[in-house]
């Protein structure tokens, strides 16, 4: 199994100044069985590292971006990275969701501090959005993991996606009789860390057991709190080598937090080491070990008191230290035991998906589109149908809802707009008949709480959408569009378009471009083979639900085609949607289509990278010569002997008249065109791309437009 670890950006993995994170990471990996094939990367200044298996993440840094985006984006440039079996993410959610972007393998995420104080995961929808996103959240204790599930629903159901994994600690034979007369703390030397507490206290300690010393390990530039007796060493930030050797001579160790320790490795690796350990009850703290002492109040006169009692009792004193020694039994090689063990079994368990996907096995699916049921078969010529066929194509089992209909169909005055309906549908539906892929398309009705909702009851389920509108900058509603597709992507495991990701204002995660699929049932036509009574065939429309022209609606390719006809007037067009013609739709598309030789591919807004409306798979796959624009980039796909790509009006001009006169060529170039864009845009081809990419299997096909 090989497994990258990323720390935190800054994190110091260095054997002088590691913090609990690195030391943890340091800590586990030497005790597993996969330090091998594990690497871990960070980004420090130090040199002298703690192991030899770290790699470090330098990048020129960008003022126009987040220090901590460019670190994970170097991160992913790693050489096999994004191969990776399993990445691991030490407390920094906000990671999470740039890293499934461009990877698709297993993804473990570790909290080590208190969730609702880290950026990525302090709302309740961020927090949702992470247990979907990664295979297992790791926790350091159980307050912590109780933290993160703060205001959820099944509490009970959603921790099976999570494990408690406390920090860790050697074990090392002790001599209680060399154990000396010192009280020691260990941490930031500020109020957060109680250290005023400590201090208050221990000065009377001193003062009153002569024969006791004190040690202090820690720093704190930023809070100057000062005390000072000659029994007492303020020693500075020491290596942690250098401190556990201590804590075997050390016969209390005092940890009195004032903040919510998220669990407390000071109090850990005391009792590892036979002291008699003090704590406050904050946080974690108490889950470090069962034979702490309690302080009942937070402040120096009960510190002083949990002191002087072990210093006056000394029968007390050892039986609570060799309580915490003997029943110590977080060290590294059962802690580590535990990660190792919920490794092989998630990556088990992946291995197990791939066979049952390679033995063919189908798949639940609920298509959630607009059918367009209400129209009667006048739209039924569209992308949401195509799609559908392709998956029921490849054997899979599709439960079908159409959002709109439902809507259009269920309003009432308790509920206007339907959309309460809708979601109990869509509830009832996921709970009854148990999806392993829900996939949207232009299903802006569903909310986003619906499917977290579906997926906090369904762990495996992955959920997907498709998009078919313009994206560009320069298209129709770009703003509205490009808020559409991404209203819901934190909540996807993959999305779908029409247009080239990158024209996206916002990246979002997993973003695929997908071809308009054509359908051998839909696709019946042979123009290439008849002699056509019209040149060119274009129909534009206001909208597919409106059925007709709009008044006042003004259309930017009306202009185009209108210049068009006066520049060529002994072509002959067949045009519809404009100049007071209605659209056509249904079977009247078909019967009008089947009159033209040769189609303008032309879509709303300027053309932008590989979009196009969803009539080029009809014009392309019903076998008339189909001339689009050379900005789509749909050379990428198609040759010039299967389709005629134009640079302006005035090469457009010339390449109709070429290709009227030129018969033959235009019947055999339509031929080609129509054979090709059936052989890798079909239904059953796009509709295995986009399940492929959301259920990360690989596909038997191969799909000419991924790079």
């Amino acid at each position: 199994m090989n497994i990258s670890i990323l720390l935190p950006y800054k994190e110091n993995y260095s054997v002088n100044n590691a913090g609990a994170v690195s030391l943890f990471v340091n800590d586990i990996v030497n005790d597993s069985v996969y330090k091998k094939t594990t690497k871990i990367y960070g980004n420090t200044n130090n040199k002298k590292l703690l192991s030899t298996n770290y790699h470090n993440i330098n990048f020129n840094k960008n003022f126009f971006q987040s220090l901590n985006y460019q670190y994970v984006e170097s991160f992913l440039k790693f050489k096999n990275i994004t191969n990776s079996d399993l990445i691991e993410i030490h407390n920094r959610p906000k990671y999470v969701s740039q890293i499934k972007k461009k990877y698709s393998n297993k993804l473990f995420l570790y909290f080590h501090n208190d969730p609702l104080t880290m950026n990525g995961s302090k709302t309740l929808s961020e927090r949702k959005t992470l247990l979907n996103s990664v295979d297992m959240v790791i926790f350091n204790s159980k307050w912590c993991r109780e933290r993160f599930f703060i205001d959820f629903e099944n509490k009970n159901e959603i921790q099976k996606k999570t494990i408690i994994c406390f920090q860790s600690s050697s074990k090392t034979s002790i001599n209680f009789k060399q154990k000396k007369k010192i009280i020691s703390f260990v941490g930031k030397l500020n109020k957060a860390k109680g250290y005023d507490i400590f201090g208050e206290a221990i000065l009377k300690i001193l003062d009153k057991h002569p024969s006791w010393s004190a040690r202090v390990y820690g720093d704190e530039p930023r809070e100057k709190i000062t005390f000072k007796h000659k029994k007492l060493k303020i020693l500075g930030f020491k290596n942690n080598k250098i401190i556990l050797n201590d804590l075997k001579k050390i016969s209390i160790s005092v940890v009195c937090s004032r903040w919510e320790e998220p669990f407390g490795r000071t109090s850990l690796e005391a009792a590892s080491r036979g002291s008699a350990v003090i704590i406050s009850n904050k946080g974690g703290l108490p889950e470090t070990t069962k034979e702490a002492i309690i302080l009942k109040n937070l402040d120096a006169q009960s510190l002083y008191n949990s002191i002087n009692e072990l210093i006056v009792n000394k029968r007390k004193l050892l039986s609570i230290q060799k309580k915490n020694y003997n029943n110590f039994k977080l060290t590294h090689s059962y802690v580590c035991k535990i990660i190792d063990d919920t490794r092989a079994k998630i990556c088990r368990q992946n291995c197990m998906d791939l066979f049952n996907i390679k033995k063919n096995r189908p798949f639940k699916i609920i298509h959630i589109t607009n059918f367009n049921r209400r129209f009667n078969g006048r739209l039924h010529y569209n992308t949401g149908r195509r799609l559908n066929n392709g998956f029921i194509k490849l054997g899979h089992n599709v439960l079908t809802i159409s959002d709109r209909d439902t809507i259009h169909n269920n309003r009432n005055l308790i509920d206007l707009n339907g959309k309460n309906y809708l979601k109990n549908k869509i509830i009832e539906n996921a709970n009854n008949f148990k999806a392993d892929c829900i996939i949207l398309g232009h299903a802006d009705s569903v909310s986003i709480e619906t499917l977290q909702d579906i997926k906090e009851k369904n762990k495996n389920l992955k959920i997907c959408q498709w998009f078919l509108d313009p994206l560009g900058k320069n298209g129709p509603d770009f703003i509205k569009n490009n808020n559409r597709i991404s209203n819901k992507s934190e909540v996807m495991d993959a999305s779908f378009l029409t247009s080239c990701p990158s024209i996206l204002s916002s990246k979002i995660n997993n973003a695929y471009f997908i071809p308009n699929p054509a359908d051998k049932s839909f696709e019946v036509l042979n123009n290439y083979e008849k002699n056509c009574k019209y040149d060119v065939f274009f129909a534009m429309s206001h909208g597919v639900h409106r059925g007709q022209l709009k008044k006042g609606k003004v259309d930017k390719r009306e202009d185009f085609i209108n210049k068009l006809k006066l520049r060529n007037k002994k072509i002959n067009f067949d045009i519809y949607g404009m100049n007071k013609i209605q659209p056509i739709w249904g079977d009247n598309f078909i019967e009008a289509i089947s009159n033209s030789n040769m189609a303008i591919n032309l879509s709303r807004g300027r053309p932008v990278k590989y979009y196009s409306s969803d009539r080029i798979a009809q014009l392309m796959g019903n076998g008339l010569l189909t001339f689009i624009d050379k900005k789509t980039c749909y050379n990428d796909f198609f040759s010039k002997d299967e389709m005629i790509f134009y640079d302006d009006i005035n090469d457009l001009s010339i390449k109709l008249n070429k290709y009227k006169k030129d018969f033959k060529i235009a019947k055999q170039i339509a031929k080609n065109g129509k054979k090709a864009y059936l052989q890798k845009f079909n239904s059953t081809i796009v509709a295995d791309f986009i399940l492929s990419k959301t259920l990360n299997y690989k596909s038997k096909f191969k799909f000419i437009w991924e790079k």
